[in-house]
């Protein structure tokens, strides 16, 4: 476990000069600190909290970069607690008994509080989540978890409880360039000492290529700084095609959650839909080059063969499933070729958004009106009880009839009548449209006999 009292960490850092610039950078106190202003303006939420002095345990939930380390270090030295970190990847229940330890001899003997800071608390599992129940409950500790998962699935629901899940947003272009802009200029943390001269365009590149990430940004800028900041002084000025050479492979091959990793598959995803197999080959082609993980890939393809194929061709799912179960099986660098078959399949099968569109409509829908209630006549009845209250009274089985079909209704009555799915009669939706053409002429011959 790494213990950091937060009230020394400004001599150390300025004492580690091998440390990252990103490092080097950290805010120590609340006016130091960019960003998150729906959290920090004047009175929201932590602002007010930090001013009374009265702070809760909480949760910050935001991208790699969004600043919820610092935050948590800046919240503890302006409440002048103690800050103690460690990460769930090295601790377990034995580290956190320790840290309970301290917190409540650090209480009983100074009366100071004790921030704890979790990262990555989302890789604790039920166990190691539940020893910090009773002592947030009780206040020993203010608990700070930083995770990138959502906490809806990754924490336990008692832990949820007992804390404010913050959502983090990532840093704004104008956010990263005053950091970038002052890690240029601060000579006692930053690079100010080597006079680097650099223009607005290429802070914007470095900016626009970190993608809110301030981690991301500032290494990128210490990486540029390196290949001139020995030269004479006249001479340490970066261009914008400095920064493009020294950057961009990096940002191909290594950045899998930067700009170009969104812009590569966004061309592949737009190419399928375009029906271009070619462009589709070449993207997935640049994408798995530059280093991308092959089953991230996958995954696009079997949400694509859902979203804009859907049933013009139900085999494209089928075909994405079998792709990705031969890249597990085959490996690479063979098992590109299954992806390679899945891409062009896709761009080639007819497409329809029918699903896509019918299914949001349905959770549109559904947060309109609620939880409506099942229809008697199609709810389970397993009991006595049931039965007496008419669950599954008057309810017609399909396969007695022809066809089995047999117009009755299983929308709720508020609903009846509403169409979600309309097939567009593209390749095998031509068929379900006729289908359900002929259901409805059924359904309405029968209802002009009633």
């Amino acid at each position: 476990m790494k213990n950091l009292d937060l009230f020394s960490l400004g001599g150390l850092n300025d004492t580690r000069t091998s440390a990252p610039l990103a490092e080097k950078m950290r805010p120590q106190n609340l006016s130091e600190y960019i960003g998150q202003p729906h959290l920090l303006g004047e009175g929201c939420l932590l602002r007010r909290a930090i001013e009374e002095d009265n702070l809760f345990s909480m949760i910050f939930w935001g991208p790699p970069g969004s600043g919820k380390t610092t935050l948590a270090r800046v919240l503890a030295s302006e409440t002048q607690s103690k800050f103690i970190s460690f990460s769930a990847v090295l601790s377990g229940v034995k580290e956190i008994r320790a840290v309970i330890d301290e917190a409540r001899e650090l209480w009983e003997t100074k009366k100071k509080k004790m921030v704890l800071f979790v990262d990555e608390i989302h890789r604790f599992n039920k166990a190691q989540q539940d020893a910090f129940l009773p002592h947030v409950e009780s206040g020993l500790i203010t608990l700070i978890g930083a995770t990138t998962e959502n906490p809806s699935f990754e924490i336990i629901a008692p832990l949820l409880s007992r804390t404010r899940v913050l959502v983090l947003e990532p840093f704004s272009e104008e956010e990263l360039v005053n950091i970038v802009e002052h890690a240029l200029k601060d000579k006692q943390k930053g690079l100010g000492q080597f006079c680097i001269q650099m223009d607005h365009d290429t802070i914007l590149y470095i900016v626009r290529l970190a993608d809110g990430d301030a981690r991301s940004a500032l290494n990128n800028l210490e990486a540029i700084a390196s290949m001139v900041q020995s030269l004479p002084v006249e001479k340490r000025v970066v261009s914008l095609a400095l920064a493009q050479e020294a950057l961009l492979k990096k940002a191909l091959l290594y950045d899998k959650d930067g700009e170009e990793h969104y812009n590569l598959i966004s061309a592949f995803h737009k190419s399928l839909r375009g029906s271009d197999p070619d462009a589709a080959l070449y993207w997935l082609g640049r994408m798995l080059v530059a280093g991308e993980d092959p089953l991230y890939i996958a995954r696009r393809m079997m949400r694509f063969a859902s979203e804009d194929v859907g049933n013009a061709d139900p085999q494209a799912l089928i075909i994405c499933v079998a792709a990705e179960q031969a890249f597990h099986f085959i490996g690479l660098p063979e098992g590109e070729l299954a992806l390679a078959q899945a891409a062009v399949y896709l761009a080639c099968a007819p497409k329809s958004n029918a699903l896509y569109s019918g299914f949001g409509s349905v959770k549109e829908t559904i947060n309109k009106t609620g939880y409506l209630p099942v229809p008697l006549h199609i709810r389970n009845a397993p009991t006595k009880l049931m039965k007496e209250l008419d669950y599954g009274k008057d309810y017609k089985y399909a396969h007695d009839y022809a066809d089995a079909y047999v117009p009755q209704e299983y929308l709720p009555e508020k609903l009846q009548g509403q169409v979600f799915y309309k097939p567009q009669g593209s390749g095998y939706e031509k068929t379900i449209k006729e289908r359900i053409a002929a259901w409805q002429q059924t359904k309405k011959k029968v209802k002009d006999e009633q």
